[in-house]
């Protein structure tokens, strides 16, 4: 213990020892092992990771942040799927990670779980939220502006001449959801489009519930001429449902998606969607829960709403409207050119 203080600079250690310890170090040739400084470091400081997310493309962005953040900060980084656990099970299981971690990274839908929180709180353990729209004084939280990235979205699709806009919502149980549902009423709203409920079908976030959407909004008379699917897996299975009934996309339907993940560009054509920096939230998850672990005195008290920007994304999946629309010169041309996709997307 006397020669690790000395190495690492501490104080409390008296002059004589000090430089008994010195001596030898100089003697011996010493040389810290910092690879093994790091692993005691990543020992003393784990942080839970704990995910049922059903998108792997979501997924995949959210596990490259929270590696990059334990890397560079050496904590140990440990990772829990629940998607098999039952509410009754993911209690036991929040309540046996509180003993064994320093703090927690929450990604919907886990974040918007009260049980789960009330668990890691009561615990005294940090935790902070990703993704999520409901912020509170009990736990930290990083997202976006779900709501404007969403309103974002819709104008560009007006500034291109589309009126007639379908819309597939997200997991009722998560917050965003609601947030971007309102973002694409506000946009209608100011464009001065009358809200058309027919042209809105529920999802989950799910591929699957894409691929149902899709089929129910595109059998409309007449259909859509643009679909946002509030997700990338969505809007993905959209583009297939076109494909399936003969529709050119982007020539005879638009499709656009949200958060830029992996899946925007594994179908063709390519989408137009909304970044999300997923990776970049886990990231900054890492760092907001180390500061609380290391350099407070009462961790997870003081919590901290981070907001993070977003990016409209242009590619190949939208175009102006083949059938004529009346409300073609809307209030958003003035904003975006006929032509902001460059490509013609």
């Amino acid at each position: 213990m006397t020669v690790s203080r000395v190495i690492n600079g501490h104080a409390g250690v008296r002059e004589g020892n000090r430089e008994r310890v010195l001596r030898s170090v100089h003697a011996l040739d010493y040389r810290p092992n910092l690879a093994a400084s790091a692993l005691a470091a990543a020992q003393r400081t784990c942080i839970a990771l704990i995910y049922t997310n059903p998108s792997s493309s979501y997924l995949r962005e959210l596990l490259v942040g929270a590696l990059r953040g334990s890397t560079r900060s050496a904590a140990q980084l440990v990772i829990a799927a629940w998607d098999e656990l039952g509410a009754q099970a993911r209690r036991e299981a929040a309540r046996q990670l509180s003993t064994t971690v320093a703090g927690v990274i929450l990604p919907p839908p886990l974040c918007e779980s009260k049980d789960i929180v009330d668990v890691f709180v009561n615990a005294g353990i940090p935790a902070v939220s990703i993704a999520s729209s409901r912020f509170s004084d009990r736990i930290s939280c990083v997202r976006i502006d779900d709501r404007q990235a969403s309103h974002d979205m819709v104008a560009h699709l007006v500034s291109r001449g589309h009126t007639r806009i379908g819309y597939i919502k997200g997991d009722p149980n998560q917050t965003a959801s609601a947030h971007r549902w309102q973002g694409y009423r506000d946009a209608l709203a100011e464009a001065g489009i009358v809200y058309d409920d027919a042209l809105v079908q529920p999802g989950y976030f799910t591929y699957r519930s894409g691929l149902e959407a899709a089929e129910q909004l595109l059998t409309l008379q007449p259909p859509p001429s643009a679909i946002f699917a509030s997700n990338d897996d969505m809007a993905s299975a959209v583009v297939s449902v076109a494909h399936r009934r003969g529709l050119q996309v982007p020539g005879d339907l638009s499709v656009v998606g949200f958060d830029d993940t992996s899946a925007s560009t594994m179908v063709w054509p390519e989408l137009t969607t909304i970044h999300q920096p997923v990776a970049e939230m886990a990231d900054n998850a890492m760092d907001i829960l180390l500061r609380a672990i290391r350099h407070s005195a009462s961790p997870g008290r003081a919590t901290v709403n981070h907001v993070l920007a977003h990016r409209l994304i242009t590619r190949a999946s939208v175009s102006t409207p083949q059938r004529p629309s009346a409300l073609r010169a809307s209030p958003f041309a003035t904003r975006h050119s006929a032509d902001a996709d460059g490509r013609g997307g």
